[in-house]
């Protein structure tokens, strides 16, 4: 166990030397988030005035509601794989664009817009799966099942960008990759996760408890340091995506090649076995 989560602190630090030599990686996430606070405010803006839930579900609403999932996965899915193919560049000793990794997507966008539909559907019945209040069981079937479908996905993405496949065979080849390199995606997501986690908790506790400290003083101070700190809290939001977007496309790469990729040299990763 102790050896697995020196190995996910090692897999997160490699792949921040990896994005730390392409700043323009986290241009994706960053257009990632603005396209999702987009896409919920065209949704919520008639879901409010029209109120369409206020009866329960009905056909017209849940059609409504996969609409606003696919518009939401589409946008997320485009951006992640503009990022991991920018990022494969990178792992190969090129230099990308923000363009190259946008036109790398956009060239793949029949199999993004097929792979969101399929997340849509899988996203809306893990949530009605969790948001059954009354039923422990159920709930928990539910998570156990989002927590299944995350890690079967974890390579979709660059199999999507890599590969000339649809969306289901693009699943496929995620979830067989997944088999033979499991230890290397937990060690990675978890390694990641866990980073910006304290990190995000340090800075948050920090900003706040400062800002807190000084409302004693200024007011207007206080505001200042606060609103600081949460814009700091959403730039390490978007640089833990960027990570995952990293750090999945040198899995994919590890994978396929059996090689650790450039930036991931010296680690002990286990041979994926064929």
């Amino acid at each position: 166990m102790f050896e697995k989560i020196s190995r996910s602190w090692e897999l997160a630090k490699a792949s921040a030397s990896v994005l730390n030599s392409d700043r323009e990686l986290l241009v994706f996430p960053v257009v990632s988030a603005i396209c999702v606070l987009v896409v919920l405010a065209t949704f919520l803006v008639p879901a409010i005035a029209f109120d369409l839930f206020a009866g329960g579900y009905s056909v017209g609403s849940l059609l409504f509601a996969f609409a606003f999932y696919f518009c939401q996965y589409f946008a997320i899915i485009f951006c992640n794989c503009a990022l991991v193919s920018a990022a494969m560049i990178r792992l190969e000793g090129g230099n990308p664009s923000v363009a190259d990794g946008f036109n790398a997507a956009r060239a793949r966008i029949g199999a993004i817009a097929g792979y969101a539909a399929i997340a849509a559907t899988v996203g809306m019945l893990l949530n009605a799966l969790k948001g059954r209040d009354n039923n422990f069981i159920v709930r928990l079937i539910g998570g156990a099942l989002g927590a299944a479908w995350t890690m079967a996905t974890f390579l979709v993405v660059p199999v999507l960008v890599a590969e000339d496949v649809g969306p289901m065979d693009a699943i496929k080849r995620s979830t067989a990759m997944f088999k033979r390199t499991w230890g290397e995606s937990a060690a990675g997501m978890i390694g990641i996760g866990l980073a910006c986690f304290v990190a995000m908790l340090a800075l948050g506790a920090a900003g706040f408890g400062l800002a807190y400290l000084l409302g004693f003083v200024s007011s207007a101070l206080a505001v200042l340091i606060g609103a600081v700190t949460v814009l700091a809290l959403l730039a390490l939001a978007v640089y833990q995506s960027a990570l995952g977007g990293v750090y999945s496309a040198a899995l994919y790469r590890y994978a396929v090649d059996g090689e650790v990729p450039h930036g991931f040299e010296g680690l002990s990763l286990e041979a994926p076995r064929r």
